[in-house]
């Protein structure tokens, strides 16, 4: 297991946070979307405006993790309001976990994960849910090997491609 931290981040740190959500989008999804698809995303998701948008809300908290000194993954988690699909206010997102490949089987996801959940469960929520896309394979059996069920799907655009989306949620009752 790595030696990793975790820092909530602020709009002082929106450049920091473009440079890896774009460079950790594009490891993760290059190999089956096209340039233009994956550029059109990045350009209109990924914005310094858009993130700091993001960055803003109330019900958003945004995490980098730390290898040492060095930003190696980011989380961005959702409550009330604020969750990319409203079907319960109650409960409680994980919008995005992203890692540099290079640091892939290496505990990092599940570090992020780890505190995710930790940090969800402070919040009380009903349930805590994320959607993954369903080529995602790899991530796919991650979430399921940490108890996470499939319960509906949505519908994501990367650029000018329509993809599905699984959501999974993560019973916290008992």
């Amino acid at each position: 297991m790595m030696n990793c931290t975790l820092r909530k981040i602020s709009e002082e740190d929106v450049t920091q946070l473009q440079v890896i959500s774009r460079s950790t989008f594009r490891e993760t999804f290059e190999d089956h979307n096209t340039e233009e698809d994956l550029n059109k995303y990045l350009d209109e998701q990924l914005s310094i405006k858009s993130l700091l948008e993001e960055l803003k809300n109330p019900n958003s908290a945004f995490y980098f993790a730390y290898e040492n000194e060095r930003i190696v993954g980011y989380l961005k988690l959702n409550w009330t309001s604020a969750q990319t699909e409203l079907i319960d206010e109650a409960a409680f997102e994980i919008e995005r976990i992203y890692i540099l490949k290079e640091f892939f089987g290496t505990g990092l996801g599940q570090f992020l994960l780890n505190n995710a959940i930790t940090i969800g469960k402070a919040k009380k929520p009903t349930y805590i849910w994320l959607g993954v896309w369903e080529k995602n394979t790899r991530a796919i059996r991650f979430y399921e090997k940490n108890g996470f069920k499939v319960f509906s799907s949505h519908l994501f655009t990367l650029g000018n491609d329509i993809q599905t989306d699984l959501l999974m949620k993560l019973d916290i009752t008992n």
